[in-house]
């Protein structure tokens, strides 16, 4: 209920831009265009250090003034109109990743009972349907599959390191009993708001993996500006160690 109302406050209360505060409009053209990188569409995207067993990772946006505050704008004060435009910039991610033209599942990464409730809606699924509409308008067969779920509690990510992160999600999602018949048709995308450490999205491959999925990468809205690779400047392995 309280997202419904969050709704039909928006269509009559005066509202100001999520990104720079501008007055009477929920997302000024300057702030869309910094979601969509002034044109210049997703990139790939990775953490240092890289999580052990994290797929490939488009990101559409740096997480970074405008972007950051629509996000949490979408996320934390029930803006539930930006699930457009941040699916747009989510769609723009998943095509980065080139998966071809067949089918493709889009798998949310899953929230807390607790946080879903107190913020009155899935922030993060409700984006990834926004995509998939974005993508079924361009012509690509694509479903938005919500099997992913936490199977014990787990610690607030913020303020823990990279190493921390990992430890605190490690075996902390699952597949839905009898979804996972559901993953084999098509490969799957994960898809989130929000990529820091990757340790989250590792930890949601594995998962997807164990249930007989076919993980073909990781799209989400946006990443650390350090996290993201140019055309000038490509992230080299590292070597081996002998």
């Amino acid at each position: 209920m309280q997202g419904v109302w969050r709704e039909l406050a928006g269509l009559v209360l005066p509202v100001d831009c999520a990104g720079c505060g501008r007055p009477r409009t929920e997302l000024c053209p300057a702030c869309r265009q910094v979601l969509t990188r002034d044109g210049r569409g997703a990139r790939r995207v990775r953490p240092w250090p890289e999580p052990g067993g994290l797929p490939r990772v488009w990101a559409g946006a740096p997480y970074a003034d405008e972007t950051r505050a629509v996000l949490l704008a979408h996320k934390e004060r029930g803006a539930l109109r930006l699930a457009g435009p941040l699916g747009a910039v989510l769609a723009g991610a998943v095509r980065g990743l080139r998966t071809g033209d067949g089918r493709l599942l889009l798998v949310p990464v899953p929230s807390a009972r607790r946080a879903v409730a107190g913020r009155g809606h899935d922030p993060v699924r409700r984006i990834a349907l926004a995509a998939a509409g974005e993508l079924r308008r361009a012509g690509r067969g694509v479903r938005v599959l919500a099997v992913l779920r936490q199977r014990r509690a787990v610690a607030d990510q913020a303020g823990l390191s990279a190493r921390q992160r990992l430890a605190n999600v490690a075996g902390a999602l699952e597949v839905r009993a009898a979804a996972g018949r559901l993953l084999t048709a098509q490969p799957a995308v994960l898809v989130d708001d929000l990529m820091t450490t990757g340790a989250t999205l590792a930890e949601a491959a594995r998962a997807v993996t164990a249930a007989g999925g076919r993980v073909a990468g990781a799209a989400v809205v946006a990443a650390p500006s350090s996290a993201f690779e140019t055309d000038h400047a490509r992230i080299a392995p590292l070597p081996r160690r002998r």
